[in-house]
């Protein structure tokens, strides 16, 4: 059975409560936060992503919980995101108003100058590996010395592939990364263009399942979190819909606790994988059930990721890491959350 999600404890109400609140109901509604009163939103669209990573993302685009909230009032887009490099390319130019990556995506955006915050954080997954094809004499790290390895720059599995040859004394010069997006990877991986891949589940679990591929180093420790992102300038317009946003999403994260077999088939079909491998994935390799607040846990994370980009060269300095670490997060949405807004 799935561990019972944790619902975080909601702080008591304060002055700005009021005021949010009265923006979001608009005056002579009912008071409940849906809009529903008056019809006053800040805007007339919501622009925000879905992704195979983010499970969470994808019961609120299943269950139709935003639309209903905002009637005809806001036109809802939903776009994919491919991986947090791409929801970050999205972010950075205004494409979306919330977008999902890894934790390490949304420091390496912000250190060089994407403008966005970290407003939630919906899991801590195990989500990244390094795969061998079923076949392949590769069974450490070591023996990637001088190989081919499928990598989607910019993300999770790339810096989990960073990490992962340090322990054996390599580094990216001793390899030849091919720079794929992660359904690329796998599909290189497969067709043996590549010696190995930097995974990420979803994917990952389908080719382990059903193609045999094997998984020969894990470390939960080189993963960071999933983080919901918004850009800045969408949270000082448009509070009101920032706050159902993450609402919406603690009420999925109920929901998935709730309904975990239902939860299963939702990303089963939105990845086009067996339920059998979405079961993995989601009751053995996601956990839900953190604290939505980005905090210390987070941070203790990054600030050893946080190094790599610079010896990369992907971030210039390490002051700009330490300065896009210092204003990243972005708890007060998560502070006045509540799912009980969001209607059934």
């Amino acid at each position: 059975m799935p561990r019972a999600l944790h619902r975080s404890r909601l702080l008591a109400p304060v002055a700005t409560i009021a005021l949010l609140t009265a923006c979001v109901a608009g005056e002579g509604s009912d008071g409940s936060g849906s809009g529903s009163g008056g019809g006053e939103w800040s805007d007339d669209r919501l622009t925000l992503d879905f992704a195979t990573y983010n499970p969470l993302s994808l019961i609120i685009k299943d269950q139709g919980w935003l639309e209903a909230e905002l009637g005809d009032d806001v036109e809802v887009t939903w776009t994919q995101s491919a991986g947090s490099n791409t929801a970050n390319e999205a972010l950075r130019a205004g494409a979306i108003d919330v977008g999902s990556t890894a934790g390490s995506a949304a420091l390496l955006a912000r250190a060089n100058g994407s403008p966005i915050k970290t407003v939630l954080v919906y899991s801590q997954p195990d989500w990244a590996a390094l795969v061998a094809p079923k076949d392949s004499d590769i069974d450490e790290v070591a023996d990637l010395d001088g190989a081919s390895i499928a990598a989607t720059r910019g993300t999770d599995p790339y810096f989990f592939l960073v990490q992962a040859l340090a322990t054996a004394g390599l580094d990216l010069d001793d390899v030849e990364v091919q720079n794929l997006q992660h359904a690329d990877g796998k599909t290189a991986l497969e067709n043996g263009s590549v010696d190995a891949w930097a995974g990420l589940d979803p994917l990952m679990a389908d080719s382990e399942l059903n193609n045999g591929s094997r998984l020969f180093y894990r470390n939960v420790d080189f993963n960071t979190y999933g983080f919901l992102n918004a850009t800045e300038d969408f949270l000082a317009d448009n509070p009101d819909l920032a706050q159902l946003v993450v609402d919406t999403y603690e009420k999925a994260r109920e929901w998935a606790a709730d309904h975990p077999d239902e939860a299963v088939a939702i990303l089963a079909e939105a990845a086009g994988i067996d339920d059998d491998v979405a079961r993995t994935v989601l009751l053995d390799r996601t956990r839900l059930d953190v604290d939505p607040a980005p905090g210390s846990a987070q941070k203790d994370v990054l600030e050893t990721v946080g190094p790599i980009f610079v010896d990369i060269g992907d971030v210039r300095e390490q002051s700009q890491v330490d300065d896009a670490l210092d204003s990243l997060f972005d708890t007060s949405l998560v502070a006045d959350a509540d799912p009980s807004r969001v209607g059934d």
